[in-house]
């Protein structure tokens, strides 16, 4: 199984906000946490997952870099909300073995712009 390129497929399922495309991608028991939230069940990470797309009119990811082991692969990425507010964020994604996420983790970051120093 190539987890990276199912990781890919989950990314440009975000993007253009296929949310039936990615109730298929999910696992029955999936985790879904972030910065803000913590769901469990494909259910309500369903319900999580309509809930960003209904808020944003666009969604723009540029996949930065990939890393994975096993079947699990982090995603450091640039996403763009409205064309216009950056978010840097790592996911990282694990997979069963038959190909279905059972967890995405998401980690909120910054981009490389220097840090003005008071």
């Amino acid at each position: 199984m190539n987890y990276p390129e199912l990781c890919l497929a989950y990314l440009k399922c975000y993007e253009t906000k296929n949310l039936p495309a990615i109730a298929e991608l999910f696992d029955e028991h999936i985790t879904l946490r972030d910065w803000n939230i913590l769901v469990r069940g494909k259910e309500l990470a369903l319900a999580e997952t309509h809930k960003n797309f209904v808020s944003v009119e666009t969604i723009a990811i540029q996949p930065l870099h990939f890393y994975h082991n096993a079947t699990t692969v982090a995603a450091e990425l640039k996403i763009t909300l409205n064309g216009t507010d950056e978010l840097f964020v790592v996911d990282v994604i694990t997979f069963t073995e038959s190909g279905k996420i059972q967890s995405i983790r998401a980690y909120k970051g910054r981009g490389d712009a220097e840090i003005p120093h008071a």
